[in-house]
């Protein structure tokens, strides 16, 4: 059987990648001089405490080339006859380098292919459960790698962090470098375009930030195959997701934010991602 491989940026639930067979390799976070392995070494709930009440602003640094070369060698192990692992964009990390790097020197005899989602956080998540429900179906090696690009050109983000402070602190503020410098009490709205983030608007309050979103899911009625909200713990979650109910009344994935995506856009963040129809 095809094995999945993604990397922790892509936000999923535990129970999720279990019930998929998706192997996940880490990244690290570093708050200073402590370095952690994310999901190991360090929880959402101890990584957003650190975040929201300590001095240091955290860097992510991808995986190293035999972080990938161990989970090949796992997989391979319980009967992989063939991997494809689906990361990051790599227009955001250096994590697609490392995997690339650890399939060419993976010795084990199956195939390794490796994909650049050109996504993030649940986005990537929803392109790798597509990708492994085409391994759980049985299809070749070629299959699940054509799925997962497939998959991965299908996949859109539409989110309101409640700053741009966290994603303008680690450099990833990409496209939407030209709403630093508007009004203090604009929210912006940000989607992800060629692999990196875009600005997507920016409206006068929380408010009209959450009526955005929900309106953009509404526009894009019967044009959705999955989707999932991201968050990180915004008090008005409750009220988000009952309004959503009222324009996407099929089941939504609840992912909260890990420390690799959370480092960029802070607590109070919402949004939704998708995979077209």
């Amino acid at each position: 059987m095809i094995r999945i491989v993604t990397d922790s940026s892509c936000d999923l639930p535990d129970e999720v990648l279990a019930r998929n067979r998706i192997e996940v390799v880490p990244l690290t976070i570093r708050f200073g001089d402590q370095e952690f392995v994310d999901r190991e070494e360090l929880s959402g709930d101890e990584f957003w405490r650190r975040l929201t009440t300590g001095g240091v602003h955290p860097e992510t640094a991808a995986p190293s080339v035999g972080r990938f070369q161990q989970a090949f060698t796992r997989l391979v192990s319980a009967g992989a006859d063939g991997i494809v692992a689906v990361c990051i964009s790599s227009k955001i990390s250096a994590t697609l380098q490392s995997a690339v790097l650890a399939a060419e020197q993976f010795t084990a005899g199956v195939p390794v292919r490796i994909v650049d989602s050109q996504l993030v956080s649940a986005a990537l998540g929803l392109a790798v459960i597509a990708t492994a429900e085409a391994a759980e179906a049985g299809a070749t090696i070629d299959q699940v790698e054509a799925a997962a690009r497939a998959a991965s050109l299908r996949g859109r983000i539409f989110a309101s962090p409640d700053t741009l402070e966290y994603l303008r602190r680690g450099g990833r503020i990409g496209g939407a470098q030209a709403l630093i410098g508007a009004l203090l009490d604009v929210k912006p709205l940000i989607a992800f375009e060629d692999g990196k983030v875009e600005a997507a608007g920016r409206v006068r309050s929380r408010g009209k930030a959450l009526t955005a979103i929900i309106d953009h899911v509404a526009d894009q009625q019967g044009k959705i195959d999955r989707l999932a909200v991201v968050h990180s713990d915004p008090p008005d979650l409750p009220e988000f997701l009952a309004r959503l109910a009222g324009v996407y009344p099929a089941e939504a994935l609840l992912t909260r934010l890990g420390p690799v995506v959370g480092t960029h856009f802070g607590p109070n963040a919402i949004g939704v991602t998708y995979l077209t129809a």
